[in-house]
């Protein structure tokens, strides 16, 4: 039987204190939000403060940094890093191994390689055309 909970100590000396997640496994800080249908992967973590959407997917040996967000139905692949206040947007794809920096913004449906590497404080969007089918340029 596997404990109820994980402490470990942070850089600064703080006790955190992670809990399984039902759906995967994977390790979430007492103050992250993970929403009940998101699936966090065994060997994953999830820290304080940083939050996972609705149908989202944490891949194993993927780290949701501090205040991060996953927005819903994204996918962040195996050891994938999201760094401090970096913004994972609705349905985007974060391949395994990438790293995205901290305070970077990934948008809606945008996909990330695999050991692709965003820097910090970088937004990456899909561009939208102008108009539309049928429409006079």
């Amino acid at each position: 039987m596997r404990p109820t909970h994980v402490e470990l100590e942070d850089d600064d000396g703080t006790v955190l204190r992670y809990f399984h997640h039902d759906n995967g496994g994977g390790l979430v800080e007492s103050s992250a939000s993970v929403h009940p249908t998101a699936f966090v992967a065994a060997g994953a973590y999830v820290d304080p403060g940083a939050q996972v959407g609705a149908g989202a997917r944490v891949g194993a040996g993927a780290w949701i940094d501090r205040r991060a967000v996953v927005g819903e139905g994204a996918v962040v692949g195996q050891d994938a890093h999201v760094g401090r206040r970096a913004v994972v947007g609705p349905d985007a794809v974060v391949g395994p191994r990438a790293r995205i920096g901290q305070d970077a913004r990934i948008g809606s449906r945008v996909s990330v390689p695999v050991d692709s590497q965003v820097e910090a404080g970088a937004a990456i969007a899909v561009a939208r055309r102008q108009g539309g089918i049928g429409t006079a340029a």
